[in-house]
């Protein structure tokens, strides 16, 4: 029986997105369902973006205006936090390089975390790049830092990087492909101007330290269920994350 070329044989199907059979199936075995999803919603919001951009710019200009994180809107506007992380530049490269990455190195750590722990870890890496921004635009001189608008998977992301490195350092793995990997992505910012390298670091820094918490951590943890040490080590470095963005957001309050 002859079959279909498809260019990445290991991704979702349209049907496999949308059957409910397979997503049960696919739930139970631990299969990249948030990961699917996280993709699925990004690249909507980047065809609603495309569409506007040619038929409705002002209600595109009203998405990106009310989506992307702004510093100093970011008290003002909270939802923000959560919503650039499903926001991209209405080109290609941003949404393709972002969605490739995730679909490669999302399904392992879904995999390994369990879905929820898995949403909870992605959500986490994109607040701390959230995080870096505003210490940025708090301790930069001068406040220009203040002005900076972004939007992208790109902190939660570099999370997800610092996870396996962590991980496959812990297994005393080869990690010579991803040190070149990392050190690529850490230039792009000096390459290609406009990308905020703040919240690829603060994403990494976050995700690295919960990673490493959650693979050795406290020794008194050691010992816990892995749900146990995923809602403790979240919960700290949660209130961490809101307590130093809160304290940056301080001159916005006035």
């Amino acid at each position: 029986m002859s079959q279909r070329f498809r260019l990445f044989p290991n991704s979702p199907t349209s049907h496999d997105l949308f059957d409910h059979d397979n997503i049960r199936r696919q739930w139970r075995i631990g299969g990249p369902v948030i990961t699917s999803a996280i993709i699925l919603i990004c690249v909507i919001m980047w065809a609603v973006e495309i569409i506007t951009r040619f038929i409705a710019p002002n209600l595109l200009g009203t998405i990106l205006g009310y989506g992307m994180f702004t510093s100093a809107l970011a008290a003002h506007m909270p939802w923000t936090f959560i919503t650039s992380m499903f926001l991209h530049e209405p080109g290609i490269f941003h949404i393709l390089f972002n969605m490739l990455t995730l679909w490669a190195i999302g399904p392992v750590l879904e995999r390994l975390l369990g879905h929820w722990r898995f949403l909870g870890f992605y959500l986490l890496s994109g607040l701390g790049g959230d995080m870096a921004l505003l210490l940025w635009a708090r301790l930069l001189p001068g406040g220009s830092g203040w002005t900076m608008s972004t939007y992208g998977a790109s902190g939660a992301l570099f999370g997800l990087f610092a996870a396996i490195f962590v991980a496959y350092k812990r297994m005393g793995l080869d990690m010579t492909s991803m040190i070149v990997w990392l050190a690529i992505n850490f230039m792009m910012p000096f390459i290609a101007p406009g990308i905020a390298w703040q919240a690829h670091v603060g994403g990494f820094v976050i995700g690295g330290l919960y990673a490493w918490l959650m693979i050795a951590g406290l020794p008194a943890m050691r010992s816990k269920n892995l749900t146990v040490r995923a809602w403790t080590y979240g919960v700290v470095l949660f209130a961490i994350v809101v307590g130093v963005s809160v304290w940056c957001l301080i001159p916005t309050l006035g």
